[in-house]
């Protein structure tokens, strides 16, 4: 299998440095470059066609929200994931809207950094737990007239679903999922898609927000 070829865009060096070298000791993925700051970055990636950028939010200059369409219009299949130290609901919704595929904040550990990645540059939706809490307050703070809340039912799923939507929520990966439910990984999958099918959801993100929103998973 082809590497993962990633660029990171953060204006500190010593970050850049670190996320660098982590990767570069890891089979299947390659950091393709690195970038100071916004505009740099959207000129790396045109030139480098990335599958995964890990952008900065706050950085001098151009931010990383105003950088992600930048971005996406200049390396369209490149998937970007924000990893930042903001936990601000704001920011998170503020990714999203401008095509950010994930929000990650730096003190992640590395398998779960890891794990993010590989489900991003697959197109998978990525967020650090603490940010899918903030989101589901996020999106009961903004729900008004004009923001109807889809109406989800917990009983369409099934006590597996269940077992399977809060593990999400608690941001495991398939294969954590699997080893700690003793669940063929592909059994995971097809629970995946079931509780995504039921619910009328699109995203793991969007089960993790759900399973918060309807008290599946303690916030506290």
């Amino acid at each position: 299998m082809k590497p993962i070829r990633i660029l990171i865009i953060d204006d500190h060096s010593l970050f850049r440095s670190g996320i660098k070298l982590l990767l570069q000791r890891q089979k299947g993925f390659e950091v393709v470059g690195e970038a100071g700051n916004g505009l740099e970055g959207v000129k790396l990636a045109k030139r480098l066609s990335p599958d995964v950028v890990l952008l900065d939010l706050h950085m001098p200059g151009i931010g990383g929200v105003e950088t992600i369409p930048l971005i996406k219009e200049e390396a369209p299949e490149a998937q970007v994931v924000m990893l930042t130290v903001s936990e601000d609901a704001e920011d998170l919704l503020d990714a999203l809207h401008n095509g950010a595929r994930g929000y990650l904040l730096k003190n992640i550990d590395t398998d779960y950094l890891l794990d993010s990645i590989r489900r991003a540059n697959n197109g998978d939706s990525v967020m650090s737990v603490e940010m899918a809490n903030r989101m589901a307050d996020a999106m009961r703070a903004l729900s008004d007239g004009s923001n109807k809340k889809i109406i989800m039912d917990t009983n369409k799923l099934s006590p597996r679903e269940r077992d399977v939507i809060v593990m999400l929520a608690q941001g495991a990966s398939n294969k954590e999922i699997a080893r700690n439910l003793s669940l063929a990984e592909s059994t995971v999958k097809i629970h995946v898609q079931g509780i995504l099918r039921k619910l009328n959801l699109t995203s793991r993100v969007q089960a993790a927000v759900y399973a918060v929103e309807n008290g599946l998973v303690d916030k506290s």
